[in-house]
């Protein structure tokens, strides 16, 4: 009899073990869903002071024998010029007003040019490159998609389009050091982002894919070329209104 009760209990064990890794993923669950939660609503009223991008460039830097470099300097929504709003749609996201985070159609696109291109063309919304900027580490991971895919309908949900734009016009990495259109601007057309021409803010997002490879300073013909197909779209979206 008593080996009987001693195998009778033996169930139990393991129901209370697995109900007791299953309360422990809960409580991480639950945790790092309250923990984002209030992480994105901060971030909508309070600027982010710096990114894990800039962070790893500026230790990069160090490696290198270089000096620590973030130049950076925030301006609001409305300080920022419509021409480069507009620009930065045209450039890197022409559904942003209209899509809930996603541009399915845009990465359904990518993945057949890249299938028949050596350059890679990503699919990325503004809203999902914010995400990854501000949320997240710099690379590449299914695990960091999925991440970046969870920030940006939160994102989406609490900030906003007019939040999304600024914060990523104000920490897109752009040059060696250089993050945000008010510090590019200065550096390389010595204004301000407030006053950028239409075909000075469509030559700063042209080099966004890679703008430690490319810059405005001296832009290649690869670069003049995507700045007048920016520009052709500036010229589509010439009605949108914040």
């Amino acid at each position: 009899m008593a080996k009987k009760q001693s195998s009778a209990k033996k169930p139990v064990k393991k129901r209370s073990t697995s109900s007791r890794i299953a309360r422990i993923f809960r409580g991480i669950f639950i945790w790092f869903f309250s923990i984002s939660i209030v992480w994105v609503l901060f971030t909508r009223f309070v600027n982010p002071p710096v990114t894990w991008l800039m962070i790893q460039r500026g230790i990069e830097r160090k490696a290198d024998g270089k000096d620590w470099k973030v130049e950076k300097d925030w301006k609001s929504f409305d300080e920022l010029s419509n021409n480069l709003k507009i620009a930065a749609m045209a450039g890197e996201d022409s559904h942003f007003l209209v899509h809930g985070g996603l541009d399915l159609d845009a990465i359904e696109q990518a993945y057949e040019k890249n299938q028949k291109s050596d350059r890679l063309r990503g699919g990325s919304t503004i809203s999902q490159q914010t995400a990854k900027n501000v949320f997240l580490w710099p690379g590449r991971s299914w695990v960091r998609k999925g991440f970046e895919t969870y920030f940006t309908f939160l994102i989406e949900a609490l900030w906003g389009k007019k939040r999304i734009l600024e914060v990523y016009l104000n920490v897109v990495e752009m040059g060696d050091g250089i993050y945000g259109a008010e510090a590019a601007s200065r550096h390389y057309y010595h204004k301000s982002a407030e006053s950028l021409t239409k075909a000075q803010a469509a030559l700063l997002i042209a080099v966004l894919p890679n703008p430690l490879k490319w810059t405005p300073a001296h832009p290649t013909s690869y670069i003049r070329y995507k700045q007048s197909l920016i520009l052709k779209n500036m010229y589509r979206l010439r009605r949108v209104r914040f």
